[in-house]
């Protein structure tokens, strides 16, 4: 008979998600970060993936793929899967059954063909939340466009607007546009949950990831707004809008800081580090308007100074000072942050496959609630026994019987 219990049973604790499964069928980044962040608040999450694994799992061997698969699958319980059979589309229903959510993040119309899309899989469980991220989403002309995150970067007007102003653009360093999709997939899923407590009934909530970027360059469409054309498409490390001076990366003995006036009193408070209060009424800095039309002069004054001191000796000052002031740091300093290890947001984990290493947490945080120990990442399909035989209720013949018939993947070497 199949297991009422969840495939990986929880403590007791009072995690807000305790209670929720959810079936993930994402790749890369933006639909598993939006189930990493279900699992760390408590959602049980069986992970499905093909034979030779998600996209990202198949990348570790091209190197630096390894880790970010770790980082974004931790407290997962991985499966494999075979949708393009139907003794395999019938275990997907099964699961669905039982579930409460389901997410993937392939293009548009995929899962209609294989036969398991949203319609088909209300039917199977009307209050199933199901949740879908795409590059441009389902509707609009550029609905069947590829994506990734470069190419949304390029789209979204991200690599335009990033660089200097005399120099080509870049994109951003940071995967902006997966990562911003998956944190609003995470907030449309649970809005959609707590819709189905009041209503008994789920529904399906998508997340482009062009949507998902947009808002993200307020300060730049801010400035062309204002200037129309001519605005600059890119300011370097100057604000975005060209609002704010002082608001720049500058020079220091031994790297660079950056520091930031958003308010008079804050670059009086800069001057008076600097011990320079004597310019407090100076025409050219007395506002802020008057130091963003004079920004050349502001940061010459303000780097003139710090090229005399240590990245992390002038974040001191001006910290002390309440000036919005950091040193820039390269990650392997970031990695080991001591303010995100004393709180639990990254932690050293002893991996299976990687051995030690630093994972983050959930960045959301729910007092009251200690957060949910990290669970290394599991090799692929670690979970097929515990979830298609415990928790689905099959016997070893059948499943046996399955993987000999393509639908899952092998079973015998793995244990729940």
């Amino acid at each position: 008979m199949p297991s009422t219990e969840h495939p990986v049973n929880d403590s007791h604790r009072n995690y807000p998600l305790a209670g929720i499964t959810v079936i993930d069928l994402s790749h890369v980044y933006n639909g598993p970060y939006a189930t990493f962040l279900m699992a760390m608040a408590g959602a049980n999450v069986i992970k499905v993936e093909p034979f030779q694994g998600e996209h990202l799992r198949s990348r570790g061997d091209m190197g630096g793929a390894a880790l970010p698969f770790a980082m974004l699958n931790s407290n997962k319980q991985p499966v494999t899967l075979n949708l393009k059979t139907e003794q395999g589309r019938e275990l997907l229903r099964e699961m669905v059954a039982r579930a409460d959510i389901l997410v993937e993040n392939f293009a548009p119309g995929v899962m209609e063909r294989l036969g398991v899309g949203s319609a088909a899989l209300h039917e199977v469980n009307p209050r199933l939340v199901y949740g879908s991220s795409s590059g441009y989403g389902k509707s609009g002309p550029y609905r069947d466009y590829p994506a990734m995150d470069l190419v949304m970067q390029a789209m979204c007007g991200v690599i335009d607007s990033t660089g200097f102003p005399d120099q080509p653009p870049v994109k951003s360093g940071a995967a902006i546009c997966d990562f911003m999709a998956g944190i609003h997939l995470y907030a449309a899923i649970m809005t959609a949950l707590y819709e189905r407590e009041r209503t008994g009934r789920g529904r399906v909530v998508e997340v482009s990831m062009q949507d998902a970027t947009y808002a993200s360059l307020a300060s730049n469409l801010g400035m062309l707004h204002a200037r129309g054309a001519d605005a600059p498409a890119r300011t370097g490390n100057r604000h975005g809008g060209l609002g704010i001076s002082p608001y720049n990366v500058y020079e220091t003995t031994d790297g660079f800081v950056v520091l930031n006036a958003p308010g008079d009193h804050h670059f009086r408070a800069i001057l008076g580090v600097m011990g320079r209060s004597d310019l407090q009424d100076n025409a050219r800095f007395a506002t802020r308007s008057a130091r963003v039309e004079n920004f050349a002069d502001v940061d010459a004054l303000i780097e003139g100074w710090t090229r005399t001191l240590t990245r992390n000796d002038v974040a001191k000052r001006m910290l002390a000072a309440k000036v919005p002031c950091a040193p820039v740091r390269d990650l392997t300093e970031v990695m080991h942050d001591e303010n995100m290890h004393a709180r639990g947001s990254l932690q050293w984990i002893d991996h299976p496959e990687l051995g030690d290493v630093v994972l983050p947490h959930s960045p959301l945080v729910f007092e009251g609630t200690e957060r949910r120990p990290i669970e290394p990442s599991l090799p692929l399909g670690a979970s097929n026994r515990a979830v298609f035989g415990l928790w689905l209720g099959h016997s070893e013949d059948e499943l046996t019987s399955f993987e000999a018939a393509g639908a899952i993947g092998p079973i015998q070497q793995f244990t729940s």
